[in-house]
Parts: structure tokens; sequence; C-alpha cells
């Protein structure tokens, strides 16, 4: 008989859905669905039912089911974090202090700093040493209410730099609870030995590593860093392509360092998501209207490289869906702390707690291609989520945005303990 957990008195359970839906737009984003004095009940790693604590089955109670009483406290399903680098050696807090000092990002990266750093120091990092690191790092953003997780190569810059992120990341996926998707993103830098010689980096991504990550079934997606002083839109369509042909689908860096046209390439080649997007006019929305493209926000990148922040009030007004990743990586935002980000969303991008919450959940399980089966409470979806300690209201969740409120996390059924 398959394990059984009962979740009972949850003061709100949020962001239910009765059926499956991929994503919330516009307006549809603030009114994400939730039921008081509620019970949730799992049955081995999935949600078999939930409701009013009235309705709740006297079969719920039968032998072998395990109870938590969550009187005066709030279940989340878990966060979708679709926008991660958390595969990386080491850390670069002594460009922290040269942005502190006034050097730009794309200042730094001339300097060889940023992306190239991290490349150097991947490569100079065994592939065991980078799995420990990583491996420390899911634990912390489990820890925070993370549930799911798109992570990227692109600190490799060469053959057997990539492959060994990749390689790093299946190993992840075998080993932790967190439902976990791969994403190839050789083209985040143009390493030094191709300096002036983008276009010759470009076939190598292409002729080279791509067949053989594709070769390996490594990824799951293709990324390209498509923005000023990165990859152009001509380059970005070319690995694309190439990239589809392999069975990859496309994700985006788009529109973080100004108006690149990243977005307009995103949503011709059908990109699952396009992301940062700290610079969106007219164009962009048109562009994301008439597409299957997810616009997802980086609030992390936004506040740590103190950029303008992505017009993310004005995308939903227009009745686009959006979602929240943290970009957690050593270089922009090295943090992948959920909570956080739906706080950061609220006071600098302007969205209500509760377009944050959808965004951060079903919307960002889109954008990493899970939301079947991850970013809601519903039945047959996995039982990923989170009881928080008692607070008052939901708004407070992100409110209080310097307190740890989780208390209980279940991951595929399972109670994780805390770390």
């Amino acid at each position: 008989m398959k394990k059984r957990l009962l979740i009972k008195n949850i003061k709100l359970l949020v962001q239910v859905q009765r059926g499956i839906k991929p994503k919330l737009l516009g307006k549809a984003m603030e009114d994400i669905q939730c039921i008081e004095n509620a019970f949730l009940l799992t049955e081995g790693d999935t949600i078999a039912d939930f409701g009013e604590m009235k309705n709740l089955s006297k079969l719920a109670y039968t032998e072998g089911v395990m109870e938590i009483d969550a009187t005066g406290k709030m279940v989340f399903p878990s966060f979708c974090d679709s926008h991660t680098h958390l595969v990386y050696a080491g850390s670069r807090e002594i460009e922290y202090g040269d942005k502190i000092k006034g050097l730009s990002y794309e200042e730094i990266a001339k300097r060889g700093g940023g992306i190239l750093n991290s490349a150097a120091l991947l490569n100079e990092t065994s592939e065991e040493e980078l799995y420990k690191q990583s491996f420390a790092r899911l634990e912390e953003i489990i820890s925070q209410g993370t549930g799911a997780v798109e992570i990227k190569s692109g600190y490799g810059l060469n053959l057997e730099g990539e492959l060994k992120m990749l390689r790093v990341i299946k190993r992840l996926k075998e080993n932790s609870p967190l439902i976990i998707k791969a994403t190839f993103l050789a083209a985040h830098a143009v390493p030094v030995e191709y300096k002036n010689r983008q276009n010759q980096y470009v076939d190598y991504v292409i002729d080279t590593i791509l067949p053989t990550v594709a070769k390996e079934n490594l990824a799951d997606y293709i990324d390209v860093f498509c923005d000023k002083g990165f990859f152009t839109v001509e380059e970005t369509r070319k690995i694309l392509v190439a990239g589809k042909k392999f069975g990859l689908y496309p994700k985006i860096h788009a529109n973080e360092l100004g108006f690149s046209g990243g977005v307009q390439v995103a949503t011709e080649n059908n990109a699952r998501s396009a992301d940062h997007l700290e610079y969106v006019s007219e164009a962009e929305i048109s562009a994301f209207k008439n597409s299957q493209t997810m616009p997802t926000i980086l609030p992390g990148a936004a506040f740590f490289l103190n950029l303008p922040y992505s017009p993310a009030r004005k995308m939903i007004d227009a009745g686009l869906p959006v979602a929240i990743a943290s970009d957690f990586n050593p270089g922009s935002s090295p943090s992948g702390n959920m909570k956080l980000m739906l706080s950061l969303a609220t006071v600098n991008h302007k969205m209500t707690p509760q377009e944050a919450i959808a965004a951060a959940t079903i919307n960002s399980a889109y954008a990493m291609g899970v939301s079947h089966i991850a970013g809601s409470i519903t039945k047959e979806k996995k039982a990923n989520f989170f009881i928080t300690k008692k607070i008052p209201t939901l708004e407070y969740f992100s409110y209080a945005y310097g307190s740890n409120l989780i208390d209980t996390i279940v991951l595929n059924g399972e109670l994780i303990q805390p770390i």
C-alpha cells in the first residue's frame, strides 16, 4: 500500500487548481484560488485529494496515514525556479566589490571577469568537487521551499567543461528529490581563446559541443545570452535552429542590458521562455502576445546589479503571463531564495503578492516545462509543497522578506527534515 500523508486544519491552502491549467495570464494571476480551513491528502508521491475540512472523508483516516496538524499555518505548492546557474565553482565576491566601486557588468566582463572568471574556475575544478558544491546549493534551495529547478551549463565554454557541467546536472537529477531540468548554454560568453573570432566560437558550439551533448542526452533545453556585448540575434537564431534539430527546445537570456532583439528571436523560435527582460517596450509585449513564450523576470539579478527593473506590472496589465526565477549564480544573483524573489518582485516590480505567487509557481513551472506535474495544488500532480509557520495573512509571506517562514517541506510525498 502506498504511503499516505494527511495535512489537516490548514489555515489557507494556496494556489489550488481543479484540473491542470498550464499558466495564468494577466488578471488571472491576481485571482489565485485558495481554500480556508482545508485538508491535503497525498498518496505515494502524488496529491490524492484536498478541500475544506468539513468535506474530509473518514477514508482519509485509515490505518497507516501520517497526520500533520497545520492549525494557523498555510500550505503552498513548492516554488519552481525556472532559471539558475547553480552548478558553478567558487564565488565571485571580489567582483562584488568592483560593482560597489562603480564598475558595470559589461566593464567587468571586458576585463576578463564575470562569466569568464567562472569559466576559468570551473575548468580547474574536478567533476566530483563541482558536484559536492552544487549538491550543497540544492539542499539550500530545498530548505527555502523550491521543489523544481532548471540548471544551465555555460561556465565551461569548451567541450570538456560543458560536458562536465551537464554530467553534474544529470547526477544531481539522479540523487536529489527535486524535479530538475538541464539547459545547454555554451553560448553564454565568448572564451578568451576566441576573442575577435566570435563567429568561429558559434560554429564550435554548433558543430562540436552540441552534437556530443545531444548524443549523451544531457540537456532538455538550449539557451543563448542574446544581448549587448554578447551574442547577436543572427548568432542566436543560428544556435537555436541547430539545437531544435537535436530536439532541444529554446530558452533565451534576453534584453537584460538593452533592446537586443532577444524577445523577438525567442518568440519566432517558440522558445519556452525569454528571461531577464529589463528592457521591454510595446514591440516586445506585442511579440509575446502572439506566442507561447513565457516572459520571465529575474528580480535578484536586477537588484544585485542595480539594473532597471523589468516592467512586470506593464506586462501583466497588457494581459501577458509572467514568471519569476532566481537566476542563482555567483556573479549577478548569488541567491536561490525564491521567497526573497517574491518580496523583490512585489516591492521593485510592483506585482501583488498573489501575482508573485502565481509567477513563482504555475507560471515558472510552465517556463521549465513541468506545469503538468508541478506549480499548483492539483490532484495527481507531484506532492511537492511546504507548510509555513503560523502567519496572519497570505500577504505576510512576502511582506516579511527577511524572515524564514517555512516550517515543513514535503517533496514527492516525503517529509524532508530541516537542513
